[in-house]
This record gives structure tokens, sequence and C-alpha cells, in this order.
């Protein structure tokens, strides 16, 4: 059975070793490990993966669909013995249909649904995240032979916008709006809705993107958001941070430059106190960008590319063409 199976692959980053693999075991309790490695991450227990029994059958190479992904933290030759303690980071999708009326009829009705995929705090920064996402690609290739993942993440997020839209090249399909519904944990809060952008990866499409140079883009482009920053007493005492001050909904150009925080995480964090001027910067932040990207979908843009420039603080910009 484990002659297909690809090989474990080692990556190193942020001065350490990690070993990727596919997770083969038949034993239900070698599953438990996911769910408390996302609740470890994520912070958000109400959001539990399925009981271990299910998790097992669910793997392809026992009684379902569903890849996961084990990466350890394997010491600087890559030979320390795999235990929970060191495992760093996961991934958990399975094979879904595109088209319902098609159903599993065709293999080209096929893709990949990407739910989790998640690094351990003290390992983010390390590359792993993006390693982990090459293999699950490679696997999926050469393995299921399948070309599409989709997959979901908030638009407001810029470390997750770098990887899944400048890394990758996956495209937008579609905004959703509040999909998870009240979504808490470490990376979301309750009154904060948990919109998401909703994605394609074509695995055999390297990125594409028109011509453009950000510099002169960013001097000759209004930009949807307009934004300023205000300093708010913090969670963790005073700081600076980017508000929204108005929009421009409907740019008629080639291009459109959507900003978004630069650390949203670390906004949500900050902004959780009792002040609801603070408190609902974020919440601006998200409805003003549900409206900006829902309008900008609709006229024919589409997201081609995310980047972050220094001028002189740091900025996080999507770039939206239409053709």
């Amino acid at each position: 059975m484990k002659d297909f199976i690809p090989a474990p692959r080692l990556h190193s980053g942020g001065g350490r070793t990690f070993r990727i693999r596919v997770e083969t075991s038949s034993e239900a309790a070698d599953y438990a490990k996911y769910d408390r490695l996302r609740d470890e991450i994520w912070g958000f227990p109400q959001d539990h993966m399925a009981g271990t029994r299910n998790l097992m059958c669910e793997s392809f190479l026992h009684d379902g669909s569903s890849l996961f992904l084990a990466a350890y933290e394997a010491g600087p030759d890559g030979s320390l013995p795999e235990t929970d303690e060191r495992l760093a980071g996961f991934s958990y999708g399975f094979v879904g249909i595109r088209n319902k009326k098609s159903g599993f009829r065709s293999p080209d009705n096929l893709w990949f649904y990407a739910q989790y995929t998640g690094v351990k705090t003290v390992f983010q920064g390390s590359g792993l995240g993006v390693a982990i996402k090459e293999y699950q690609r490679d696997v999926l290739r050469t393995v299921f032979g399948l070309r599409h993942v989709v997959c979901t993440y908030d638009p407001l997020t810029g470390v997750n916008a770098y990887r899944n839209i400048h890394h990758f090249g996956m495209a937008v399909l579609e905004y959703r709006t509040a999909i998870y519904g009240e979504y808490g944990g470490r990376l979301n809060r309750l009154d904060v809705p948990s919109d998401r952008f909703f994605m394609d990866w074509d695995l055999d499409a390297p990125p594409r993107r028109p011509a453009y140079d950000l510099a002169d883009l960013l001097e000759a482009t209004t930009p949807v958001l307009q934004t300023e920053k205000r300093t708010v007493d913090g969670r963790s005492g005073p700081l600076e941070l980017e508000v929204v001050a108005g929009a421009a909904l409907h740019p008629s150009g080639p291009f459109a430059l959507v900003r978004i925080p630069r650390d949203f995480y670390l906004m949500l964090r900050e902004t959780d106190v009792d002040d609801p001027s603070v408190r609902r910067i974020p919440l601006d932040w998200r409805l003003a960008t549900r409206e900006a990207f829902r309008a900008l979908l609709r006229s024919g843009y589409r997201t081609v590319d995310f980047r972050g420039v220094r001028r002189p603080d740091p900025e996080s910009w999507y770039i939206l063409a239409r053709d």
C-alpha cells in the first residue's frame, strides 16, 4: 500500500529542520494529535475536528478521501524521532466535487478542499506553512491525480494573502460573507464577521499576472479605501493602528488597489478592549473591505497580486486588474 506514497520531505527554515510526511497510520489514536494541534494554533475548541476513529477512516489510505500531512521538528540532521511534542504543523483536506449536477461521474469534476493548514506559533516565520502546501500540491498531483485545490482564507490577513495569491497564484472565485458564523479563538473574534475569500489553486498553472509597477500604481491610482493612522489605548498599551477613513468604490482604470492592515491578527488582539470606538476598528475594516471587494468583483476586476511596501512604514496592498 505504501509503495506509491511520496517519501518524506525535509524543510529547513528559521534555523530549524522539519520533516513533512503523509499520515499513514491505521491507529485511531494517532489522529488525535491533529485536533490537539488545531486547538493549540487557533484556540477555539468549539471548532473541533471529527472524532479520532472517524478521522482515521477518512484517510484515503483507509476508507475515505482525506489527506493528512504532518510536519515534525526533526533536528539539525533530520534524525529526531517523530513524537507528538515535536509536531510543528499539519494540513488536512478531502476530495470534493465542483459541479454538483455532474457529481462523481467524471474525474475532471473533482477537486480537493484544503480545510486546515496550521503551524505552531513558535515555528511561524520559518517558511513551514508554504513547504507544507508545496508538499500537499505534489501529493495531490502524483497520488490523487488532481489539478485543482480550493480553500478559504480571511482576506484581511496579509500573511495568507501573500502565500495564496502572490506565491501560489491562487484565484478568487467568490467573496463569502460570515460563512463560519460566530468564530472566535486567537485568530478571530466573535464580534467580527468571519468573511472569507473562496480560492481556486490550479496546480498545473504557474502564477500569471499582468505587468505592472507597484510604485507607479501607488503614485497614479486612487486607492479604493482611504486610511489614516490613529493612536489608541490597546490591550497592551498605546499603539498606532491604521483605520478606514473613506472609500471610492468605483474605479475606472485597468487596476484597482485595496489596502488592508499590515497585521490584522495584532489588530484583533489589541482592540479587544472595552472602549467601543477602539473595539470596532477591525469591524470597520471588515465591513469596508467587504463592500469594496464585492463591488470590484461585480465590476469585472480580479485579484492578481498581493504585495507589501515600505513608504516609509509597512503597507499591505491587493492589486486587482480588469481585462
